[in-house]
């Protein structure tokens, strides 16, 4: 994932059906991945999603995941109103490592990188971090 290119408006129908249960569209990755491809074979593309499975491994030079403290998270997604069924499984997934470890599962372990996200001061540090990764990968492949 680098690159100062943003992904425009999506053509496409990329839901299919409603959860009721989550309260959230059901997205069908296929149709997702049928969308970026051409966008991404370009490179220089940053993508922002809570998952990463589905993403075929060509498409990223490095990952990171955002970690946040339980009971930060739970203050964050409380605050955006999630149902409990909701809430009860993202932080289930915090606990467990599950994005993590999906990352991990899907894409080689060295180009994963844990971030941490609880305060307004790590989120510029993030911010910074990923900037300086993107100028040397735009450096080293612009040479």
């Amino acid at each position: 994932m680098a690159g100062t290119k943003q992904a425009t408006h999506m053509s496409g129908q990329l839901y299919d059906g409603y959860d009721e249960e989550y309260g959230c569209p059901i997205l069908d990755e296929d149709r997702v991945v049928d969308e970026l491809e051409s966008q991404m074979s370009e490179g220089g593309v940053i993508v922002d999603y809570h998952g990463c499975d589905f993403f075929p491994e060509r498409w990223f030079h490095i990952v990171f995941v955002l970690r946040t403290d339980n009971s930060i998270l739970y203050k964050r997604l409380e605050t955006r109103g999630y149902n409990a069924k909701k809430l009860q499984d993202n932080i289930q997934c915090e606990i467990f490592q599950i994005l993590y470890e999906e990352a991990r599962a899907s894409y080689r372990e060295e180009i994963v990188h844990q971030l941490p996200s609880n305060e307004p001061e790590q989120l510029e540090d993030n911010i910074n971090q990923i900037s300086k990764w993107i100028e040397q990968w735009v450096k080293d492949h612009n040479s």
